[in-house]
């Protein structure tokens, strides 16, 4: 069963606002990289977007505050692994991104990432994605929505990532780049 994960950030100012060309300028490298780690199922795209088709109408969670500008930051995608998108999550690229993100980012108070086992056909959908963050913003982890600090396994039950092979997958992740 694939794991699902959906994000979601809420920028400072408004998207095209010039603070944000940073952000702009590593995002096409940083979904070039994730195309590529190992562990990526697939991931959705934007209506907006050339690239990989939406999966649904793309909808955010009620934290969404619409200043004019109509979106925000939001990513789904499908992982074969916990680990694998832990590695690219918190390992290369992505993670100097990460350190970047107050920078570009409010500093949230709702999840900025929810997990969850995807065990039905076809791709999880955006109102999925948000459904679950709000699931977790109101309940706190469980097998239904959870984040990497406090993750379920297949089954529903508490999972320890196992750090040994997020190494080696940083190690890979690495070489794949270059």
């Amino acid at each position: 069963m694939p794991l699902a994960l959906y994000t979601f950030g809420q920028f400072i100012e408004p998207a095209d606002d010039p603070s944000n060309d940073g952000f702009r300028a590593l995002n096409d490298p940083v979904f070039a990289i994730a195309d590529k780690a190992p562990g990526l199922i697939a991931r959705s795209g934007y209506a907006s977007d050339e690239g990989p088709s939406p999966w649904g109408k793309e909808v955010y969670p009620r934290f969404y505050e619409d200043r004019g500008d109509g979106w925000s930051p939001a990513t789904l995608s499908l992982w074969h692994d916990i680990e694998s998108l832990f590695a690219f999550t918190y390992f290369g690229l992505h993670a100097e991104a990460l350190k970047r993100g107050r920078e570009w980012f409010r500093s949230p108070n709702w999840p900025p990432l929810v997990l969850w086992w995807h065990s039905q056909r076809g791709n999880p959908t955006w109102s999925e994605g948000v459904e679950r963050i709000e699931y977790l913003q109101d309940h706190g982890p469980s097998p239904y929505a959870f984040t990497f600090r406090a993750p379920f396994d297949e089954a529903g039950s508490s999972l320890k990532i196992d750090r040994v092979r997020v190494r080696e997958l940083k190690s890979r992740n690495a070489s794949e780049v270059t």
